[in-house]
């Protein structure tokens, strides 16, 4: 495929939204044409069934319905919008992949075994060649969680943001194994830093990888044109 794939995790409060319109509108000043997009959602069947998985709605389901849940949304996401648009020769950054649901439903008790069967389904080969992570601790990620939730129009916390502390943390350093883990594919963002600080390290994290495409005459790098 032509275009290029990033994905964005971390815990609730990262501010990944607002660094995802940063980058957006730097790769665009390169010339790149990129789409922004969300999971849970981001495609029409995708959507409802977000709105059933941060209701609340689907709980009843248990956790490996939830899950089965998950990968439907992101089969439909990815073979209505991400894999188009990578096909076109589009950028696409994503709020979330399947890193969280490793993370979220993992947590949740969920098999890690199982989890990977209904990934390999549900990505259908598309994954991320970067992904972002943005690292903040769990108290600062939900006192700014608190913060926008005093002007915040839904209605205040999702079911997610609203859980315990300790179960935000426990995701934060679940997180951090997977950066670990995967080491060739993501970078840690210092996302406890304020706005510029973060974006310049997205930026630098990303021209890193993606040298030879958007600085073609400084040479190689580590990410394939083909990818």
């Amino acid at each position: 495929m032509q275009g290029h794939f990033i994905s964005f995790e971390g815990g609730e409060g990262a501010g990944k939204s607002t660094q995802i319109a940063r980058l957006k509108t730097f790769l665009e000043n390169k010339g790149k044409t990129v789409v922004v997009t969300r999971e849970p959602g981001g495609s029409p069947g995708a959507e409802k069934i977000r709105n059933m998985l941060l209701s609340g709605e689907a709980k009843d389901l248990g956790p490996r319905g939830e899950a089965m849940l998950f990968a439907a949304a992101r089969a439909d996401h990815v073979d209505t919008l991400i894999k188009p648009a990578l096909e076109r020769g589009d950028w696409v950054l994503c709020d979330r992949y399947a890193d969280s649901t490793r993370v979220y439903q993992g947590e949740g008790g969920v098999d890690l075994e199982y989890l990977k069967l209904l990934e390999t389904a549900a990505v259908a080969g598309i994954r991320p060649e970067l992904t972002l992570l943005i690292d903040v601790p769990a108290e600062i990620g939900m006192a700014r969680v608190q913060e926008r939730s005093k002007t915040d129009a839904s209605g205040g916390p999702d079911r997610f943001e609203g859980e315990a502390m300790q179960v935000h943390e426990r995701r934060r350093q679940r997180f951090l194994e997977l950066a670990e883990e995967e080491s060739h594919r993501f970078a840690v963002i210092d996302g406890a830093k304020d706005l510029g600080a973060v974006e310049t390290a997205i930026r630098e994290a990303v021209e890193a990888a993606f040298e030879h495409v958007l600085n073609p005459a400084n040479g190689t790098t580590k990410v394939s044109e083909e990818a």
